[in-house]
């Protein structure tokens, strides 16, 4: 059975405030960061940013692998691609892309070498977009995952504030206390690092090689 959310189901914001979610979400940006260094890139690889936004994390990715390297963003918004397409455009990175379809959906061609999975809790809980994607990836690639997440339960305040600045973006908070639970069982080798008094983490693995 397709379980692919359909535009109605996804969250207005990502139409909505596509224009202002760079600034409406600049204290992410560190996080951002973490994620994309937790990756070990080289020059010339190709990487996929799945569910890439307005493209925040395409200039970092862009960075690692060089010119002579690909990044190809993924997104199911059309509000959110065009924004990145424009940044892509106003910045001359001819060698990053943006398709716009859902991760469930895409078609990956060439294997690529890695894949970002960036502030994308809807996709990580979605088996059928993960298995499409790691599919898309070249035998021993590596993966690297990051957001929010639920703290320790006694973390009451830090917890409120987590959902606050969330919500606008996730869609069901199920499996907001370990997001990364069905992209572990998809790759080895599978390391987590906590941030952020526990509203954060950083999982990195690799696909069987």
């Amino acid at each position: 059975m397709n379980t692919t959310p359909s535009s109605a189901s996804r969250q207005p914001a990502y139409g909505e405030r596509a224009r202002s979610y760079e600034r409406d979400t600049a204290a992410f940006q560190p996080y951002r960061r973490a994620v994309v260094e937790a990756l070990p890139l080289r020059s010339g690889h190709v990487v996929l940013d799945v569910g890439c936004g307005t493209g925040l994390c395409c200039g970092l990715l862009r960075n690692k692998v060089g010119p002579g390297g690909e990044v190809v963003g993924i997104e199911e918004s059309p509000e959110m691609a065009a924004v990145a397409r424009e940044h892509i455009a106003g910045k001359g990175w001819d060698n990053v892309t943006v398709v716009q379809a859902t991760a469930e959906d895409v078609e990956i061609a060439p294997a690529a070498d890695a894949a970002l999975f960036c502030a994308v809790h809807d996709i990580l809980q979605s088996p059928e977009a993960l298995r499409n994607v790691v599919t898309g990836l070249r035998p021993g690639a590596w993966v690297a995952a990051g957001g929010g997440k639920w703290a320790a339960p006694m973390m009451v305040a830090l917890n409120s504030m987590v959902s606050l600045l969330h919500a606008p973006y996730v869609r069901d908070f199920s499996g907001f206390d370990r997001p990364w639970q069905h992209l572990e069982r998809l790759v080895e080798d599978v390391q987590v690092q906590e941030l952020a008094f526990g509203s954060g983490y950083v999982m990195t693995g690799r696909t069987p090689a």
